[in-house]
């Protein structure tokens, strides 16, 4: 899974291409590309409301605490369906839960454990180590954007957003410097994301493809 698909071959990659390093899946998926629909989004003027703002105790969410040098924007509007907005407000902390394994340099931490099983836990699990085998953290700022969000009956989902790392970097924990670059066509990533509802109500991401430079997350 790549949520930041490039990153650290020995923390000499540019950071753009660095921070799409982080989630699940491969870069150029033909999945992905087939799906690759994001554009036509409309992301609205609303936001969406985080588990935390809504209910932070719902079937045990475990707290993420992220340090002050790491802020997020969601661009996600609320659709009005119970559903679809669950899987938007959970989807948002399974990104900020990878994200805190980094900063707490723990490839098996249990908070994003809490939304990703299967094939996306293990792809996550390796994506961290190596942050943690390079001695390397994240710092800046993300934005997410044009979500689409799609429940089928069988009780499986799907979510697909963009996100935009122009202003997001890898840190050296050795040196505490980031390494800041230019902003590219990849620095912005599409993602498709499976889903399912689990038996304590949450919806978690069973498999997850990226790609980088994806024309349709473009400004």
């Amino acid at each position: 899974m790549n949520r930041r698909p490039t990153l650290l071959a020995a923390l000499t990659l540019t950071a753009a291409a660095a921070l799409t390093l982080s989630a699940c899946g491969s870069d150029d998926s033909s999945a992905a590309k087939d799906n690759d629909k994001i554009a036509g989004a409309d992301t609205g003027s609303e936001a969406s409301a985080s588990p935390t703002a809504s209910d932070p105790a719902s079937a045990g969410r475990p707290k993420i605490d992220l340090p002050s040098d790491l802020s997020y924007t969601f661009e996600w509007p609320k659709t009005g369906d119970k559903d679809k907005d669950a899987i938007l407000a959970d989807g948002e902390q399974s990104i900020k839960a990878v994200d805190l394994a980094i900063v707490n340099q723990n490839a098996l931490d249990k908070a994003y454990l809490y939304y990703y099983e299967g094939e996306a836990a293990a792809s996550t699990e390796k994506f961290v180590r190596n942050y943690v085998d390079h001695k390397a953290a994240i710092t800046g700022a993300y934005r997410f954007y044009a979500p689409q969000v799609a429940v089928a009956k069988d009780g499986t989902a799907s979510l697909s957003y963009c996100e935009d790392q122009g202003k997001a970097y890898v840190k050296d924990l050795k040196t505490n410097k980031a390494k800041k670059t230019e902003v590219t066509a990849k620095s912005y990533v599409i993602y498709h994301t499976s889903l399912e509802k689990n038996d304590k109500g949450v919806w978690v991401i069973r498999k997850m493809v990226s790609q980088s430079g994806s024309s349709k997350c473009q400004p």
